[in-house]
């Protein structure tokens, strides 16, 4: 049994996906959901970005992307699509990077994720050689503090992870000493993704109590 997991972040460059082109024109960042590519090819999308209509009309605009969906909450556009081109990422999901959080900013994209053990890494990086313009960045042990939480209730490391970051920034405390954008900017992943983890590990808790 392999037991080191490794936290990894990639850099990529030169990606031609409707996201990534799209940063490059407006200038406008975007942090997006791991992509999930379907069995017809197609891949589904949800991301954010700050309100810009510029973005949304090129987004509109591109040939690639169906079924495009703004929803507006503050300052923030929160979007759904589906591309028909998909992108970089899928060859690394394909190698085994567990993908967290990709962020477009003008052009490039930072993908956040784990691999399981250095071999499963070696083949990461053996793909990325394969493609133009992706390069790791940065590398490190994932924290083992979170495992007994994990494994007693039956929680992944992010959720424990965005547990823990709520609490550490008084986000239950009452008042609400922290709003969920200062959180999520603490672990550096989208709103949307904060919620939808600490949700998941609620509801996980939640089952443990009342049905244990």
């Amino acid at each position: 049994m392999i037991e080191e997991c490794l936290a990894v972040e990639v850099r990529v460059s030169g990606d031609d996906c409707p996201l990534a082109e799209a940063t490059a024109a407006t200038r406008v960042p975007v942090r997006a959901e791991p992509p999930q590519l379907r069995a017809d090819g197609n891949v589904l999308l949800r991301f954010g970005a700050p309100r810009d209509d510029d973005l949304a009309a090129r987004l509109d605009a591109d040939d690639r992307i169906r079924y495009l969906h703004r929803s507006r909450a503050g300052d923030r556009d929160t979007y759904r699509c589906l591309s028909k081109h998909p992108c970089v990422v899928h060859e690394l999901v394909s190698a085994g990077l567990l993908v967290e959080d990709v962020t477009y900013r003008d052009g490039d994209a930072t993908i956040t994720g784990a691999v399981v053990g250095h071999e499963v890494l070696r083949g990461v990086m053996e793909t990325a050689g394969e493609t133009v313009g992706v390069r790791l960045t940065r590398t490190y042990p994932l924290r083992e503090e979170a495992a007994p939480v994990a494994g007693r209730f039956g929680l992944t490391p992010p959720q424990v992870a965005a547990l823990r970051a709520a609490v550490e920034a008084g986000y239950f405390d009452v008042p609400r000493a922290a709003t969920s954008e200062a959180v999520a900017d603490t672990l550096g992943v989208s709103k949307s993704a904060f919620l939808e983890r600490l949700r998941r590990a609620e509801a996980t808790l939640y089952r443990e109590l009342f049905n244990g």
